[in-house]
C-alpha cells in the first residue's frame, strides 16, 4: 500500500497520522470540512479535498479522486456515516474506523477484544450526538465494520483509550502540565493509585498504520501505552521531564468536600480502572513509545502553544482551601 486517504486529518489524530503514513513512504489525500487550518498545505505529498463526511456524493467523488490503498476514518461519530463508508470504500485494501475504549459496555480488567462485551446502542443513542451516547455510538461503529468484514470487505477498527500528546485540543493532559509547572504543591484527588488508561497519540497514528498493514478485516485492535501509570505517577514523570520538583498532595473526598470539591473534578480521574489489554495490536509488531519519551514531546508541545487546560481547572482557590485543611491535619 503506498496511496491514503485520511477523513479528517488536520487536528489531532488524523494529523499525527498524515505525518506518521508520510513517514512510511505514502502519499496522502485529506478529506475535511476545512474548518481548520492545514498543517500539511505546503507539502507535495499530501492533497487536500474539501467536503462533509456525511455527504455520500462527496465521498465517492474523494475516493475516484485519491484512488486509495487505504482508508483512515478519524470523525466517524455516528453507525450511519460508518455503515455508509464501507460501502463506499468496499474495495480498497484496508478501511481502519477509529472507535474508542469508551465502547465497552462492562467494567473489567483488562478489557479484551472480543471479550469484554461492548456498550448496546438504541436507534436514539446511534442518531444523537451527546457525550452519553459518545460509547454507544462507537461499540455501532464497530459492529457495523465487523457486519461489512463478513461482507468481504478488508475493514477493521482500533480502539484507543485516552489520547495525549502534541496538538491536543482537549487540553486535559495540558491542566496538570500547567499545574506542574506552575505550582509547587500539586492535589491529586485520592490516593494517586487510580488508572486511567492513555495512549500516545503518535502511537495511535501508529497503530492505525500497523493495522491497514497487517490486521485483520473484522477484528478491533486496542490502543494505549503499554507502561500504564497511576495519576500520581503520571504528575511525577511530568515532572522529571518538566526538569522540576512538585509536592503531590492526596486528598481524599472529606478533605475535597471540605474545599467545594470532588475527586471527580479534575480531570483524567476515573474511580473505577480503565485498563485496556494491548497483547493483540503488539502482536501485529506495533510498539509504543515509553511513557518518558512521550511525556517529554508532550510537556515541549504545551511549552510551545498556549494551552493551559483552564477548561478543567476546578480552581486553585478551591484546592487552596483543601491544602490549608490538609495543613491542619
Amino acid at each position: 500500500m503506498d496511496t491514503a486517504l485520511v477523513i479528517g486529518g488536520t487536528r489531532f489524530i488524523g494529523r499525527h497520522l498524515v505525518s506518521d503514513l508520510l513517514d512510511n513512504g505514502y502519499d496522502v489525500t485529506l478529506f475535511n470540512r476545512g474548518n481548520h487550518d492545514n498543517p500539511f498545505a505546503d507539502d507535495p505529498r499530501v492533497q487536500h479535498m474539501q467536503g462533509d463526511r456525511a455527504d455520500d456524493e462527496a465521498l465517492r467523488t474523494a475516493k475516484l479522486t485519491a484512488d486509495p490503498d487505504a482508508v483512515f476514518d478519524c470523525v466517524a461519530y455516528k453507525p450511519s456515516e460508518v455503515a455508509s463508508a464501507v460501502d463506499i470504500f468496499a474495495d480498497v485494501d484496508a478501511y481502519v474506523y477509529i472507535s474508542s475504549g469508551a465502547a465497552y459496555g462492562r467494567e473489567e480488567i483488562p478489557k479484551r477484544e472480543g471479550v469484554t462485551p461492548l456498550c448496546d446502542c438504541t436507534d436514539e443513542q446511534a442518531r444523537d450526538d451527546s457525550p452519553e451516547s459518545y460509547g454507544p455510538r462507537k461499540a455501532e461503529g464497530d459492529r457495523v465494520v465487523f457486519e461489512a468484514a463478513s461482507r468481504g470487505i478488508n475493514a477493521m477498527s482500533v480502539r484507543p483509550c485516552i489520547v495525549y500528546g502534541p496538538h491536543d485540543y482537549t487540553e486535559r493532559l495540558d491542566y496538570w502540565i500547567d499545574r506542574v509547572l506552575n505550582h509547587d504543591r500539586v492535589v491529586v484527588p485520592g490516593d494517586g493509585t487510580n488508572v486511567w488508561h492513555r495512549a500516545y497519540v503518535e502511537d495511535v497514528a501508529s497503530a492505525m498504520r500497523v493495522v491497514a498493514e497487517e490486521g485483520e478485516a473484522g477484528e478491533a485492535y486496542n490502543v494505549g501505552d503499554r507502561r500504564l501509570v497511576t495519576l500520581e505517577e503520571m504528575v511525577e514523570v511530568i515532572a522529571d521531564v518538566a526538569g522540576t520538583n512538585v509536592e503531590v498532595v492526596h486528598a481524599g473526598e472529606r478533605e475535597l468536600a471540605a474545599g467545594g470539591l470532588d475527586p471527580t473534578d479534575f480531570v483524567l480521574y476515573r474511580e473505577y480502572p480503565h485498563v485496556l489489554a494491548t497483547n493483540k495490536l503488539a502482536s501485529l509488531g506495533w510498539e509504543s513509545t515509553p511513557v518518558e519519551e512521550a511525556m517529554r514531546r508532550s510537556v515541549e508541545s504545551h511549552r510551545d502553544s498556549d494551552r493551559d487546560g483552564s477548561e478543567h481547572d476546578p480552581g486553585r482557590d478551591a484546592e487552596a482551601r483543601v491544602l490549608s485543611i490538609l495543613d491542619t491535619l
